[in-house]
């Protein structure tokens, strides 16, 4: 559909968006404050602009000195309602990020509910041990008013020169930055200008307090996902690869194994997509078509194929995943963590 069909809906959508948000601003919907502190990592855009990498770094580093629990959405899954994500739960009735971070945090108090604020007096009763809670995707969600904002920014994607869905990605306004505290700049170039972060900075910034970090994403070798059926030797740089992807931006990592592989086929699915065995045999026929090669899918998707008796042994042994997490440029992922440490114990 072109451009020009799509702008009707972007501004009936963007009405619908600025009048949801006058609803909170004038009081007449209710944001609720809770006595533990909340960090809420958010974006306006749709796509992948690195929330779940961020919520697994902050978890790891706020583990250190408190119970952290991780509040999500759950989006994708089967079921309604709160739950909690446990290391034997499926991924269609929890979401598959949750089940991600639950996998890597066993000792992390993981819970999926639609309605936050209902989630987060659930958390609090049943876990009283818990004294900071992670809300994962929770910007727009203003039933919830968290202690911190921290706001994820794709470099790829100016707010400035976006549009409001269809049309665009964006799904709230831009001018809606001022509740963030932090914003994080995902996807940036490793050599990234000066004037291009000073020009960034004026768009972002809009009080004070608000600060803002540069970043990318950084890749790692693959990693058999049956590891024990596998050769422990690493994936050799050139190797043949099948790219499986089922995220919302999948061009990073297709990027990421074009430098380093050769790429046979590529199967780019929805994000959130649910596999069936149609998927399956599709990845067996294009390990047949090409011998040799290997099926390499993102962190995300992997909790999705771990069910061993639905995979047949060939397409087992040819299964990895990509391990990415976020680098700070200029080494400042320290200075990020322990001020957002500060701000959590502070006022």
């Amino acid at each position: 559909m072109s451009k020009a069909l799509l702008a009707p809906i972007a501004f009936f959508y963007k009405l619908g968006v600025t009048f949801r948000h006058r609803l909170f601003d004038w009081g007449i919907l209710k944001s609720e404050r809770f006595d533990i502190p909340i960090i809420c990592i958010g974006n306006i855009t749709v796509g992948g602009t690195g929330k779940t990498p961020m919520a697994e770094m902050i978890i790891d580093y706020m583990s250190q000195k408190h119970n952290v629990a991780l509040l999500s959405r759950g989006y994708g899954r089967k079921t309604k309602g709160y739950r909690e994500v446990l290391l034997t739960s499926h991924y269609r009735e929890v979401g598959d990020e949750p089940l991600q971070i639950k996998l890597k945090f066993p000792e992390a108090v993981v819970v999926v509910c639609e309605k936050r604020a209902e989630g987060i007096r659930r958390i609090r009763s049943e876990h009283p041990e818990v004294d900071l809670i992670v809300m994962d995707d929770g910007f727009q969600h203003r039933y919830v008013e968290p202690k911190i904002n921290v706001l994820m920014i794709d470099a790829t994607r100016p707010i400035q020169h976006d549009k409001m869905l269809p049309v665009g990605s964006l799904r709230d306004l831009p001018s809606e930055i001022y509740r963030a505290h932090y914003f994080v700049v995902t996807k940036c170039p490793e050599k990234m200008a000066p004037i291009d972060r000073r020009i960034l900075r004026k768009v972002l910034i809009q009080i004070a307090y608000q600060r803002v970090y540069y970043t990318r994403f950084e890749s790692f070798i693959p990693q058999p996902l049956f590891a024990d059926e596998v050769p422990h030797e690493p994936l050799a740089q050139g190797s043949k690869v099948i790219a499986l992807s089922g995220i919302g931006n999948p061009e990073p990592f297709l990027k990421t194994l074009h430098e380093r592989y050769k790429v046979v086929a590529e199967v780019t699915l929805d994000d959130h997509h649910v596999y069936r065995v149609r998927d399956i045999r599709l990845l067996a026929s294009l390990l047949a078509k090409h011998p040799g090669a290997v099926v390499v899918t993102t962190e995300k998707d992997a909790v999705k194929l771990v069910n061993r008796a639905k995979i047949p042994a060939e397409v087992r042994r040819s299964l990895y995943y990509q391990p990415i997490n976020i680098s700070f440029i200029e080494d400042s992922a320290t200075d990020f963590l322990q001020k957002l440490e500060e701000d959590v114990r502070g006022n």
